[in-house]
C-alpha cells in the first residue's frame, strides 16, 4: 500500500514538473527563468552536498568549479579565441561551436581535475582551516578570471565573454522558440527541460553513491576520520574522490549557465554565490537529497519572490531603504528563523537508528 502511494506521489510530482513551465509561461518568461536558475542551483547544491553533506568537508570555494565550467564553455562556444589569437583564427575561422555531447563530459572532467587539485594539499585540514583554504581557492580563481586579459587576453578580464552559443542538439536550438502541437515553447522553457533532465540524472547518481560502499566510507569519515582509518578506509583517496565528484556537478552546472545566459563575467562567481550554495545545503538538511533540493529551490526562488515584497516596503519608508538591501534582510531573517526552529534543516536526514527501525518495520 505504501509503495503504491509512493508511486502515485512520484507520478504526480513528475507531471507537475513537466507542466510547471507551461503554466509559468502564462505569467511571463521571467518566472520560467527563475525556475531555470533554481534548477541550476539544485545541480550546484547536489554537488556540494557530496563534499559537505556526505564527506563532512566544509568547502566555501565551490563557486570556483561553477566558474571553471562556465568559462570552459564560454571559450569553446564563442568567437572570443578566434578574435583574439590569429593562429586560432586560422585553424577555426568560424570559431569553436562545441556540441552538447562534448560540453558536458569536458566540463565535468575539467572541474573534477581542479577539484582533485584543490583536495590534494588540504587532506590534513578539517573544519575552519579547510573552509579558509577553499575560500582562498575560490577567490584565486575569480581574481585570475578578472585579470587574465594581460599579457594575453584569455578571459577578457572584467569585460567578460559574450556571444556564447546556445545549446544545440539533434537539430534543435534551445536559443530559439519551438512550436509543438499548437504550443509555443520559449527558449527558457526548453532550457528548463534540459536542466530538469540533468537534475534527475544527478539525483540518481547521488542516491546510488549514498547507498554504495563509497557513500558509506564518506559518512564514516564525516563522523570520525580516525575510526574510519582504523577500519581500513583509505581516507586520502575517499576525500579526493569527494572533492572530484562534487566539482564535476559544479562544472556541468557552470557550462549550462554560460549557454543559458549567453554572457559570463567574473562578477557572477563571487564569494556570495558560494555562501548561498552552502546555505542551501545546510538549510535543507545536510546529507539528505530531498532536503538539499528543497533548500536550493527555496533560496534560489526566495530573492525573486521577495522582490515583490521589498518594493512596497521601500515605498512605505519613502525610498530611504533600498529594495535590494531589504531583500537581503528578509532572506537573512528567514534563514535565522529556520535555523532557530529547525537546527538540522527543513528536511533533515533520518537518524540512523530510526531509519533502521523503519526498514525493519517495512520488511
Amino acid at each position: 500500500m505504501k509503495r503504491q502511494q509512493r508511486l502515485i506521489a512520484i507520478l504526480l510530482a513528475a507531471l507537475g514538473l513537466l507542466v510547471l513551465p507551461l503554466i509559468l509561461q502564462g505569467f511571463g518568461n521571467a518566472w520560467v527563468r527563475i525556475a531555470d536558475m533554481a534548477l541550476l542551483f539544485v545541480l550546484l547544491a547536489l554537488g556540494l552536498n557530496i563534499v559537505v553533506g556526505y564527506a563532512g568537508l566544509l568547502d566555501l570555494g565551490f563557486v570556483a568549479f561553477f566558474a571553471i565550467g562556465a568559462y570552459m564553455f564560454g571559450l569553446m562556444a564563442s568567437p572570443h579565441l578566434s578574435d583574439t589569437f590569429p593562429l586560432f583564427a586560422a585553424m577555426f575561422p568560424q570559431g569553436l561551436h562545441t556540441p552538447l555531447w562534448l560540453v558536458i563530459p569536458l566540463a565535468a572532467l575539467l572541474a573534477g581535475t581542479f577539484g582533485i587539485l584543490l583536495g590534494a594539499p588540504t587532506l590534513r585540514l578539517r573544519g575552519d582551516y579547510l573552509a579558509i583554504v577553499t575560500l582562498g581557492f575560490g577567490e584565486i580563481i575569480r581574481v585570475f578570471l578578472n585579470n587574465l586579459d594581460q599579457p594575453f587576453n584569455l578571459t577578457n578580464g572584467p569585460k567578460g565573454i559574450g556571444q556564447i552559443d546556445s545549446i544545440k542538439f539533434f537539430g534543435f536550438d534551445l536559443g530559439k522558440k519551438l512550436h509543438v502541437f499548437g504550443f509555443d515553447l520559449s527558449s527558457v522553457t526548453l532550457y528548463y527541460y534540459l536542466f530538469l533532465v540533468l537534475v534527475l540524472v544527478s539525483v540518481v547518481i547521488c542516491h546510488r553513491l549514498e547507498l554504495s560502499r563509497i557513500g558509506r566510507a564518506w559518512m564514516a569519515i564525516r563522523e570520525d576520520e580516525v575510526a574510519a582509518k582504523a577500519m581500513g578506509i583509505n581516507t586520502r583517496n575517499m576525500k579526493l574522490l569527494a572533492f572530484g565528484m562534487g566539482a564535476t556537478f559544479g562544472g556541468v552546472s557552470g557550462a549550462m549557465f554560460a549557454a543559458f545566459q549567453g554572457f559570463i563575467s567574473p562578477e557572477s562567481f563571487s564569494l556570495m554565490e558560494s555562501v548561498m550554495v552552502v546555505a542551501m545545503v545546510v538549510l535543507g538538511g545536510l546529507g539528505h537529497l530531498p532536503g538539499v533540493i528543497l533548500g536550493a529551490v527555496l533560496l534560489a526562488a526566495l530573492p525573486e519572490v521577495l522582490r515583490y515584497v521589498a518594493s512596497p516596503l521601500q515605498a512605505m519608508t519613502g525610498g530611504r531603504l533600498d529594495a535590494a538591501i531589504l531583500r537581503q534582510l528578509l532572506i537573512a531573517l528567514a534563514m535565522i528563523g529556520v535555523m532557530l526552529l529547525r537546527p538540522r534543516g527543513l528536511w533533515p536526514a533520518p537518524e540512523h537508528g530510526k531509519s533502521l527501525q523503519g526498514q525493519g518495520e517495512r520488511a
